[in-house]
This record gives structure tokens, C-alpha cells and sequence, in this order.
């Protein structure tokens, strides 16, 4: 092993979780800062524990609410189609139509 080229081991490097806890490893550096441990991480502990930092759950919520309210104001399939049905019945079939087209005499009969 060279001696210049690696870096400095601290065998009691001094760790500190946000939650409180602090331990010592060993590490490169004398003093590390970390935001989960073993003592507050979900997995471990068994607790569900939200850290929302970019307020993530508020945005899901406001987005999913929008979603709702939107939903509400369109109509659905079966409106669409029954517009559509009522629209075809107050046509006149095409017969009907070209019949009434040619009875009715030219505009420049006068």
C-alpha cells in the first residue's frame, strides 16, 4: 500500500443522525452528519415516518383534489351519446329531403 495516495483513517469517526443518536465507526472523516439511522429508519424501527422536505404530500393532494373537481364537471359517455342520438333523430332522413328540395319551386320563377 502507498502511504501518499490513500486518506487518512479515523478508527473512531463520530457519527450523528438527525433524530439525536450519535455513534462511533470508523471512517475517513473525523465528524459525519447523516439524516436516517438505524434507530429512526422505517425499516428498523417499524414506525412510518414522513420526512417531506419539497412538500411533496401536500402537492399529491392538491393535484389529486383538481383531478376530482374536473372529473365532476365533465360529462361522461352516456351523455355524449345521448346528445348524439337526439341530434340524428331531429334529422330529416335524406328522402325527405331531396323531396322537399324539389317541390319547392325556383327562386326565379317570378
Amino acid at each position: 500500500m502507498k502511504p501518499t495516495i490513500h486518506p487518512k483513517w479515523y478508527p473512531d469517526a463520530k457519527f450523528t443522525c438527525a433524530c439525536g443518536h450519535a455513534f462511533t465507526v470508523g471512517a475517513t472523516k473525523p465528524e459525519i452528519h447523516v439524516e436516517i439511522c438505524s434507530h429512526c429508519h422505517p425499516f428498523y424501527t417499524g414506525k412510518q415516518k414522513l420526512m417531506d422536505t419539497a412538500r411533496r404530500v401536500e402537492q399529491f393532494e392538491a393535484r389529486v383534489s383538481k383531478q376530482a373537481a374536473a372529473a365532476g364537471i365533465r360529462k361522461g359517455k352516456k351523455a355524449k351519446r345521448v346528445k348524439a342520438e337526439l341530434r340524428k333523430a331531429s334529422k330529416k332522413p335524406k328522402l325527405e329531403r331531396e323531396e322537399g328540395l324539389s317541390k319547392a319551386p325556383p327562386a326565379s320563377a317570378k
